[in-house]
Parts: structure tokens; C-alpha cells; sequence
């Protein structure tokens, strides 16, 4: 790993301690500890949520009765990189380390950060803002470099009935991302195409430097007796606001997709593990640039699948504060993915408050 690779991950580093004096929240000495949340709500692309796990019961009395407990709500297992279904208060830093080859044994990584914040304006709708960065070590000869992806801005709508949890997201990038417009930097765009392949494509329009892209989308979950299942799908629509010409967007507008399964169970209050199925694909087909040339990409390059397994633990900090800090091992199933023995450790730190 290089300087530069050391730096990023420092930045990372200093990054997530951040979120942790930011989610801190002020409390006058009087006054009431708020509930524990009830979470859950990204991107591909951007949000993020999760229902406490253990809720300590609490209970009502009126005079010459006695009190009776009242139910905690079932805990909800928070996905990894599907959009949690609730709105609610929350920062997550969220850190994927990719570990992949050129297919002539020369190894590289690659390190994609992404930072959101979102806000509770009422118990059914949240703005939110996802920004994030990537470096990337390319294996041999290849160009290392470092970039500023644009940010993502969106609003969730949630809502909760029974056992099923539902969520609809839209949003749209700022592109504002380093390595795009005419004159690109080659190490920053490699570093956003390397950052794409970190992510499993399923946040691929914050590396769409080029693009302004809208996003609508949405996911239901089943969540009930520990258990959590959820399914997600999500369109993407890119139009090309600079870089015309470029090998990054030789198209004025694409249309992607991304899908998601999501299983989750917690096997004591403070432990869930988890994984997840996902699958990005594109619905027009992008071309390239080659040697002055433009044509379409590869087949084997219009889709993407990917698969995630990890625990994740859940505990109160303070009152109203609650960290979720999971691990997850992911790794691609086809090309152009195998090819490169893409391996992933996602590394995430929601702090709920």
C-alpha cells in the first residue's frame, strides 16, 4: 500500500471519530432521555436506520391498578448497502476496502468512504446528504490515485404497518466529483471507476462524475420474531452535464438499476448477523471510448452481482445515543469481478441519535 493509501486511511479514520462528536447529542441535565429510535431508511447510491434492539420495556399505572408492561417493537436488522426502511436521526460512516488483481498477478485496493447524515422532520420523513471519497493503489503500471465523489441529497418516506416496514427514496446527485468535466485527472477518474467495482455498483451514481443522476426507488421489509427481510429496487436516470467526449461519458444519458435482498436475525439483543444478495444492471447500454473509437461495453460488464455476510452489534451509548458498529465480507459472483478476484471488507458505524 502506498503513502497516499495510508493517508486516505487515516482520513477515514479521523472521519469516523467525527461522527462520533457530532452524533453526540446536548442534553440539559433535565431533561428527558429520548426513546431509542425506530430506524431504518439509503444509495445505491444513499440512507440509513435501524430499530433498537432492546428496548427497555416501560409502564403505564393508573391509580389502585397495576402497571403493565408494554411491548418492546421487534428488533430491525440494518442492511448493509440496501436503504434502511425508516426515517430517522442518524450519522453513518460507512468504509469499503476492495482487494483485487489485474489478471496477471499484479495487486491493487482500493478504499471507498462515504459519510451520511440524516434528520427525523417527522416520524415519516427525513431529508438526508451522503458525500464520500476514494482511493485507489492500481496494480503494476496503473495510475493510483484520490477523489471527491459527488454528493448525494434525497428524501425518505417510511412507514410502519404490523410487521411490514415500507420506504420509498428519492434523491439526485450534485456532480461536483473530482476527476470529471473535459481534462480529467487519469489517476482520480481510475480511482472513481475502481470505487464503482469497491461499492458492488450499488452506489454507482456517486462515481458518475460527469452525470447529474436522479434516483427513485424503493423497499418493504418483513420484520418480526428477530427476523428481518427485505427487498429493494432502485432506477437511476444519468444525464451528462460536462465531460462530453470523454471516456468516462460518451453518452448524454444512461439508465441503470440496482435490486437487493437483505436477511437478517438477532441471535441475542446485542448481536444480528446478517447477509445480503445484490444485483446492479444496466437498462441502456453504455459505450467507451478506445483508442478514438466509441462502442459499446463489454456484455459481461452490463451487470453486477455481489454477496455480503457479517455481524453487527447494537448497544446504547448514552441516552438517545445508539452505535451499531457491523462488519461484513463481500465478493463478487461473475465477471468482470471474478476476473479480477474482487474481495471486500465493508467496515460500518451508524450512530443513532
Amino acid at each position: 500500500m502506498t503513502i497516499d493509501s495510508f493517508r486516505f486511511l487515516r482520513l477515514a479514520v479521523l472521519w469516523g471519530a467525527l461522527t462520533i462528536a457530532l452524533a453526540t447529542p446536548a442534553r440539559a441535565a433535565d431533561e428527558p432521555a429520548a426513546p431509542a429510535p425506530v430506524p431504518a431508511a439509503t444509495d445505491s447510491t444513499a440512507a440509513a436506520a435501524q430499530v433498537a434492539p432492546a428496548a427497555t420495556a416501560t409502564t403505564t399505572a393508573t391509580p389502585g391498578t397495576p402497571a403493565a408492561p408494554t411491548t418492546p417493537p421487534p428488533p430491525y436488522s440494518l442492511p448493509w448497502q440496501l436503504r434502511p426502511v425508516a426515517a430517522v436521526n442518524v450519522i453513518r460512516s460507512d468504509t469499503a476496502f476492495a482487494f483485487y488483481d489485474n489478471g496477471m498477478g499484479a495487486s491493487g485496493s482500493t478504499v471507498a468512504t462515504t459519510l451520511l447524515a440524516s434528520y427525523k422532520l417527522t416520524p415519516s420523513l427525513a431529508p438526508l446528504l451522503r458525500v464520500g471519497g476514494v482511493q485507489n493503489n492500481a496494480p503494476a503500471a496503473g495510475v493510483d490515485g484520490t477523489s471527491f465523489v459527488n454528493p448525494i441529497v434525497g428524501l425518505t418516506y417510511a412507514k410502519k404497518v404490523n410487521s411490514i416496514r415500507w420506504a420509498a427514496f428519492a434523491g439526485a446527485t450534485i456532480p461536483i466529483g473530482g476527476g470529471g468535466g473535459s481534462m480529467p485527472d487519469a489517476g482520480a477518474s481510475a480511482a472513481n471507476a475502481a470505487g464503482i467495482r469497491a461499492r458492488s455498483a450499488m452506489d454507482n451514481a456517486m462515481f458518475a462524475v460527469n452525470y447529474f443522476t436522479a434516483i427513485a426507488g424503493g423497499g418493504v421489509a418483513y420484520v418480526d420474531h428477530k427476523l428481518t427481510v427485505q427487498l429493494e429496487a432502485t432506477l437511476l436516470q444519468l444525464f451528462r452535464v460536462r465531460g462530453d467526449g470523454t471516456a468516462s461519458a460518451t453518452d448524454s444519458t444512461r439508465t441503470n438499476s440496482t435490486f437487493g435482498l437483505h436477511a437478517g436475525y438477532f441471535i441475542v439483543p446485542m448481536l444480528s448477523v446478517s447477509g445480503e444478495l445484490r444485483y446492479q444492471r444496466w437498462l441502456t447500454t453504455p459505450t467507451q471510448l478506445a483508442m478514438g473509437v466509441t462502442s459499446n461495453i463489454a456484455s459481461n460488464a452490463m451487470d453486477t452481482v455481489t454477496m455480503a455476510i457479517g455481524p453487527r452489534v447494537h448497544f446504547q451509548v448514552s441516552k438517545g445515543l445508539w452505535l451499531r458498529p457491523g462488519i461484513a465480507y463481500a465478493r463478487g459472483l461473475d465477471t468482470p469481478l471474478t476476473t479480477s478476484s474482487y474481495n471486500m471488507v465493508q467496515v460500518d458505524v451508524p450512530f443513532y441519535f
